[in-house]
């Protein structure tokens, strides 16, 4: 993918899913500002509750484009970026010229405009992955490839319950209101109003609307989790130790618990206080490395530069035994 996010202080940006310079993830960009690509977290609200101009639950549904939707603009080189459709906009292309965002309305999705120097630009609603990688942020994202096997490992699907602490700017939010669709139940908890309100934002903006089966709550989990009979628990928090006896008494039998930690010491701790715990079984700790290959008439290889480590996930299930099973060494 060719997303730069121009975010300052995040660096974990600095992976092969974001090679070329082409899409600020602006909130005036996102947003319908008229500046494009100027970085910014507060620039104009962001859509309406019940806006059209979301990629929405179903990705826009094949509709037309209208104003108020999210579009991925995409060059010859296939570098992308993001904008809201407005009335009298105008989006200022990286090849050179410009492109109406009046005459991108009532077009089809995956039509090709010309610039006004002729360059042709693809016009596309952004994936839920894009928009991940594109939307204003001021926290470490969880990244797609991880995001893929949280949503797997946690045996979520429609109408499941979920918990997930430490909401920092949406995106496992967003992938996890995706999943559990509109019967499930996802409460999250978030320590710091500054990021519950940008993730509230975040979700808002890809969705068009506050989804009523979501809730966040301002509030600390290492203080405990009130939910009960919950399906998963996801944690993005630096000391996941602390949860384990209230994660054990939220989550149902054979329910799963998971852990997002970047550093391998945290991993040790938590992993140890998890295998000490009679709740908790079949611990597991992976890391999901991801190479793009490079593939044309003339070659096959790998890319230059991959996705490698980003962080470690933690998986164990919730049991009843009296006694753990022999834990591997």
């Amino acid at each position: 993918m060719s997303f730069v996010d121009d975010q300052p202080g995040d660096e974990r940006h600095q992976v092969p899913e974001i090679l070329d310079t082409g899409c600020p993830s602006s909130d005036e960009d996102l947003a319908g500002g008229a500046t494009a690509g100027t970085p910014q977290l507060n620039g104009e609200p962001p859509s309406p509750s019940g806006s059209p101009g979301s990629a929405g639950r179903d990705g826009g549904g094949g509709r037309p484009f209208a104003f108020g939707d999210l579009v991925v603009f995409v060059d010859a080189k296939q570098r992308r970026r993001l904008q809201r459709l407005q009335p009298g906009r105008v989006f200022q292309a990286p090849p050179g010229g410009a492109i109406r965002h009046d005459d991108v309305a009532g077009l089809p999705e995956g039509a090709v405009v010309s610039t006004t120097t002729g360059q042709p630009i693809l016009c596309l609603r952004p994936t839920l992955e894009e928009y991940i990688l594109a939307m204003p942020r001021r926290t470490q994202v969880i990244y797609p490839k991880d995001l893929g096997q949280i949503l797997i490992r946690s045996n979520l699907g429609p109408g499941g319950r979920a918990l997930e602490a430490g909401v920092g700017s949406g995106a496992t939010s967003l992938a996890l209101l995706r999943l559990l669709g509109p019967t499930g139940t996802l409460v999250s908890y978030e320590r710091r109003p500054e990021f519950a309100e940008l993730a509230r934002d975040n979700v808002r903006r890809f969705l068009g609307e506050d989804p009523p089966n979501w809730r966040i709550e301002l509030r600390d989990v290492y203080e405990g989790i009130d939910e009960r009979d919950l399906d998963a628990v996801v944690l993005d928090v630096p000391e996941p130790y602390r949860c384990v006896e209230a994660a054990a008494a939220a989550v149902r039998p054979g329910g799963v618990l998971l852990v997002w930690l970047p550093t391998t010491n945290q991993v040790q701790q938590m992993v140890v206080a998890l295998r000490r715990h009679p709740a908790w079984d079949l611990v597991d700790t992976t890391e999901l490395l991801l190479r793009p290959w490079h593939v044309s008439q003339e070659s096959v290889r790998p890319e230059h530069r991959m996705v490698a480590h980003t962080g470690f996930l933690i998986t164990a299930r919730r049991v009843t035994g009296p006694a753990p099973l022999p834990s591997r060494p």
